[in-house]
């Protein structure tokens, strides 16, 4: 047992002197994930485009709620004639009919509308997931491109935080930081005009989890 660990104890220390060593010899770079998504021309613009649908699903989805609430109000109408005594049986019982195949109508109706506000949370759901899954692929690939170009080795996420909420970077220094040159990058084929439309009701954001 002894001369195993004479055997293995020497290499394993040198294994780690030359870990230790070429660590230190590589350059380890620093980005602020976050603000590299939140401040691309294309996260706003998809934000702009998010909003956009979000208030056209808006709309359909008062549409349609007024639509229901007429509906329910003609069937209580209907309700009130099919109940009201000084009408004759026969106009009761035409009435009861009418009622009977508004209800049928306004429960179709509540179906539709349940469906249809369903799928729309479904779809804005996953445009948003496909946007922000675009979004952050050419970041990583944009971070990369630099990284490889100026020999950095490691490139840490400033803005990641632990399952402790707590910084997973606790310290970089702003040399080898490189979220503005990234950024500048990311941003040097924006529009001119990359204002986001006027907001109308809250849109959740593209970074909708802990981290980018």
């Amino acid at each position: 047992m002894k001369n195993i660990l004479r055997t293995i104890l020497p290499a394993i220390l040198l294994i780690t002197f030359l870990s230790g060593s070429a660590l230190a010899q590589s350059k380890i770079g620093t980005v602020s994930l976050k603000t590299l998504f939140d401040d691309y021309w294309k996260t706003k613009q998809a934000q702009a485009a998010i909003q956009d649908r979000l208030t056209q699903l808006g709309k359909d989805d008062a549409s349609m709620k007024a639509d229901l609430k007429k509906a329910s109000d003609e069937y209580q109408q209907l309700l009130q004639e099919e109940n009201d005594q000084a009408l004759s049986a026969e106009e009761r019982d035409r009435y009861k009919k009418n009622a009977d195949d508004k209800l049928k109508q306004l429960q179709d109706r509540q179906t539709a509308l349940e469906q249809y506000e369903r799928q729309a949370q479904a779809t804005l759901s996953d445009q948003r997931a496909q946007m922000r899954q675009k979004i952050l692929n050419e970041i990583q690939a944009a971070v990369q491109a630099k990284a490889k170009a100026e020999g950095y080795a490691i490139v840490l996420d400033t803005a990641a935080e632990t399952v402790n909420a707590t910084p997973a970077v606790v310290y970089s220094s702003s040399e080898v930081d490189l979220t503005d040159a990234v950024l500048k990058q990311l941003n040097a084929g924006a529009p001119i005009d990359t204002t986001p439309a006027p907001v109308g009701s809250p849109v959740p954001s593209l970074l909708n989890t802990n981290s980018p």
